[in-house]
């Protein structure tokens, strides 16, 4: 599947916020033949939607395949805007209301939400309180962020500098928090197999403002209270390392969020929740190496209940 040629790219125009003019991109396959299962994909921070080998797996299931491109990420991106920032989670989730509302329009089929590392967070979040979560089936997280991966005095410290400098300067920002090691992993120019667009999704990262953490931690703390009523499925890779430079364990394991937390708290987001262990993922387990990503693949429709092809 051609991501430039199979898929209709709709910009999506949102009420200004504070920066101006906002729109996000719905993405959906032209197989798509509606009225049939739908699932809707959310994708992570410094990220936007270049997956199609992730919609041919749906769509050779029966399954149609939509995607955001955020606000303020990928296709959406503004030259007014600061890239991927927010200052609150709830802003994303005008574009997810829209998307299910569009999808709801084609049917009453089954909708899966579906989200990887911030986009699982944003996800879950939406379906605490967001307006169309009685219109989703089942939730599929991917890796999500639901814990800095720091000890908890830093994240303390973290937050409470944030909260000040961010008062005075709402467009604070932290140059170079994030180790390229992880975008060097799965970039084909470097030691992956993925192409995907260097402006959109820099290897060595955007700024961190500190408005967006501090977004991240209250959704994060919402989520200690959960209200999910929808079967969860939380996939996470089998362990985590911290690495600031590139090596061949970025290969075989999460290097961003740490697996023990995303077990701990996933495990208690809703009422049925399967945990659900890929041996050797990487981050986004479905840019993980063939073989993983094809057992997450597997293991995932067999949780849906829907038929090999």
């Amino acid at each position: 599947m051609n991501l430039d040629t199979d898929f209709e790219f709709q910009t999506v125009q949102l009420a200004p916020d504070y920066e101006g003019p906002v729109t996000s991109t719905l993405i959906s396959s032209k197989f798509n033949c509606g009225n049939r299962p739908a699932v809707l994909y959310l994708h992570g921070y410094i990220d936007y939607f270049f997956h199609p080998h992730v919609c041919v797996e749906f769509i050779n299931r029966g399954i149609d395949f939509y995607a955001l491109d955020l606000r303020k990420y990928g296709r959406s991106l503004m030259q007014h805007q600061h890239p991927n920032y927010c200052r609150d989670m709830q802003e994303y989730f005008e574009e997810v209301t829209i998307a299910i509302q569009q999808i709801r329009a084609t049917g009453e089929a089954p909708i899966y939400l579906l989200g990887h590392s911030t986009g699982g967070l944003l996800a879950s979040y939406y379906m605490n309180d967001g307006q169309e979560k009685s219109s989703i089936d089942r939730l599929i997280l991917n890796s999500p962020f639901l814990k800095f991966n720091k000890p908890a005095l830093e994240i303390a410290a973290m937050l409470v500098a944030a909260r000040v400098v961010s008062a005075f300067m709402p467009f604070a920002k932290v140059e170079g928090a994030l180790s390229p090691a992880y975008a060097q992993s799965v970039h084909k120019n470097y030691f992956g197999e993925w192409d995907f667009n260097l402006a959109w999704k820099p290897i060595e990262g955007f700024p961190t403002y500190f408005k967006w953490i501090l977004a991240i931690a209250n959704a994060q703390k919402r989520l200690l209270s959960p209200n999910i009523q929808v079967p969860i499925l939380t996939m996470h890779s089998s362990r985590s390392l911290k690495l600031t430079e590139f090596s061949e364990d970025a290969m075989s394991a999460d290097i961003v969020l740490n697996v023990e937390d995303i077990k701990r708290i996933g495990a208690q987001l809703g009422r049925q929740v399967t945990l659900l262990e890929i041996e050797n993922a990487q981050h986004d387990i479905f840019l993980s190496p063939r073989q993983v990503r094809g057992a997450a693949f597997k293991q995932m429709f067999a949780w849906l209940g829907v038929a090999e092809p």
